[in-house]
């Protein structure tokens, strides 16, 4: 088939009676060795285009106008279909502040005592923390399980954690089943509600956890976790995952290390559902024990959520008592103690623990926390709906949770009304551009429901599709070649208007030089490959405004074996 069949000038539109024509080109095997040379990546680009153009066949020695809508076609882009959202909030306090004429004298009446417990609170803090400190004066080989006679000054602490416990209301704390030996679950997980499990775990099982590095500076709590020998982790850092995963390994090994406790959900919630779990206790293969901790209340809810921890340890001060119940799941093991899929592991104990606390595991993760926290930021009225299930985005598209707060503040800066909604004329604002046919398909193509506006859970969904399209790189790469007119790795002005407007004919001057800003990300007068990139990764959608140039190259065919099927 020749390039001019695919690339022809733009036809009359026939009559809606004439057959439409769907063009499937495929490689033969004689082509599959030479994939990946660099022709026939550009001929893949050209072979799966269906342009928001006109492409035309031949049927019958008739020509069939083939239309699609879809600006990103080119790159092999489909339809897709965005989730409805969903109404769970796993981070939502149901008791954010004092209401209610109970609460308010209760609250009163309590004042004397919240001193008292105060009192106590910080005398405990205060030994434990001088006894942590002789446990571990002069110690240095921190590679190694603690000595036992450090291990046993370490008691002092601990008697201490359970006094805490009983100055925030927990005089008493219902235990349903036993912890498992060491030698039979090494490894530990727990759903995360509140601050007051990791100082139940030190108390109960001393065990060694997993943290976050910022955890290190704590005052006080820093120094007592160390004690812990504290497997520090950061969230954001692969290396720094795999780091810790292989510590886990090496500690679950080693008999004279305490068990890992870890919290895969990764943060607190409200104790209401599960969210998704992370993979470090699972990816070592060991046996698993499950433990759930519930907190039964009526008027004041002891999860964290958004509240500050100076308001959240107030009410707690401020109860009579408080409910908490803690259960020892039976220990979760791999087949046969071999390793297993990780994932697989994780999703068999993450029913057994929802079953048990008869709740519904989401795909909610820290990074919809992330969200949440900078929709709140930002002043947005509902803020939860900003959430996304982020676990599953991360799952199909391989985006970050960085990156999708940064889509967030993108779509924020287009305004959204109070539904959480953003019109045609704002998101053609904010991408600087014009309205016209191609920027109607490009919003068009993320409104998926069809009602004239886009959320942000659909604005998300459609870039981190776009991003996905295995040719979404290279046309950046040929894309910035051809702006790179004089070869010396910069694009001016003139150069990507000329390119513009093969896309948006009627672009002037000051529409030009909005584009223009928008990819010069250094300011500096002139696009580099690295703004160029920089720019087209933050605004993925902008891709579309460089296809008609990409389509008109005459890039090679892969080889002769290319068939049509046409049906």
């Amino acid at each position: 088939m020749a390039v001019n069949d695919l690339t022809s000038p733009l036809l009359s539109p026939r009559s809606s009676d004439q057959p439409q024509a769907v063009i499937t080109i495929r490689d033969d095997e004689d082509s599959e060795s030479s994939d990946h040379s660099p022709s026939n990546r550009q001929s893949t680009l050209l072979a799966n285009t269906h342009h928001w153009n006109y492409n035309h066949s031949q049927v019958n020695n008739e020509k069939v106008t083939v239309i699609s809508t879809n600006p990103y076609d080119f790159l092999g882009s489909g339809k897709y279909s965005v989730p409805t959202p969903t109404t769970v909030d796993p981070f939502r306090n149901g008791t954010p502040f004092i209401s209610g004429f109970y609460e308010v004298i209760k609250t009163i009446l309590c004042l004397p005592i919240a001193l008292a417990r105060l009192v106590l609170f910080g005398a405990c803090l205060a030994v434990g923390y001088v006894a942590t400190r002789i446990a571990l004066e002069g110690w240095k080989d921190k590679q190694n399980p603690m000595p036992k006679w450090r291990s046993r000054i370490m008691w002092v602490t601990r008697f201490c954690a359970r006094f805490v416990l009983f100055s925030f209301g927990y005089q008493w704390i219902r235990r349903k089943g036993k912890p498992a030996p060491r030698e039979i679950a090494p490894i530990v997980v727990s759903n995360h509600v509140s601050y007051i499990e990791p100082i139940f775990y030190f108390y109960e099982l001393f065990p060694t956890i997993v943290a976050s590095e910022s955890h290190d500076s704590t005052p006080f709590v820093g120094t007592i976790i160390r004690a812990m020998q504290v497997i520090y982790v950061n969230r954001f850092s692969s290396a720094s995952r795999k780091n810790a995963v292989n510590e886990i390994k090496r500690r679950v090994a080693c008999d004279n290390f305490p068990r890992v406790l870890l919290f895969p959900e990764g943060t607190t919630t409200n104790g209401k559902v599960l969210m998704s779990f992370q993979l470090g206790a699972f990816i070592p293969g060991h046996p698993v024990q499950p433990i759930i901790v519930r907190y039964p209340h009526v008027h004041f809810d002891q999860s964290w959520g958004l509240i500050s921890l100076a308001k959240l340890m107030f009410r707690m001060f401020t109860q009579f008592h408080n409910f908490m119940e803690v259960e020892y799941l039976p220990v979760v093991v791999p087949p046969d103690h071999k390793i297993q899929s990780p994932v697989h592991f994780a999703e068999r104990t993450g029913q057994a623990m929802a079953s048990a606390l008869n709740v519904v595991q989401t795909s909610h993760s820290y990074g919809d926390l992330m969200l949440l926290m900078k929709a709140a930021e930002l002043q947005q009225e509902r803020p939860w709906s900003y959430m996304v299930e982020m676990a599953r985005i991360e799952s199909l598209f391989q985006i970050s949770s960085l990156e999708a707060v940064d889509f967030l503040d993108k779509f924020i800066s287009m305004k959204p009304d109070t539904r959480g909604c953003v019109k045609l004329h704002d998101f053609l604002r904010v991408l600087r551009l014009k309205a016209c046919k191609l920027s109607e398909e490009i919003f068009g193509f993320l409104d998926v429901a069809k009602n004239g506006s886009i959320t942000f859970k659909q604005f998300l969904f459609g870039v981190a599709h776009v991003m996905k399209q295995p040719l979404f790189k290279q046309a950046c790469e040929l894309a910035f070649a051809e702006c790179d007119v004089r070869g010396d790795n910069y694009c001016m002005k003139e150069e990507l208007a000329d390119i513009l407007r093969q896309a948006i004919p009627d672009l002037n001057e000051d529409e030009v030089h909005g584009l223009f800003d928008l990819f010069d990300t250094d300011n500096d007068g002139r696009i580099s490959r690295d703004d160029f990139l920089c720019c087209l990764r933050k605004n993925p959608l902008l891709i579309a405004l460089f296809s008609p140039r990409l389509l008109q190259k005459d890039f090679p065919i892969a080889g002769d074996g290319m068939v049509e099927e046409i049906v």
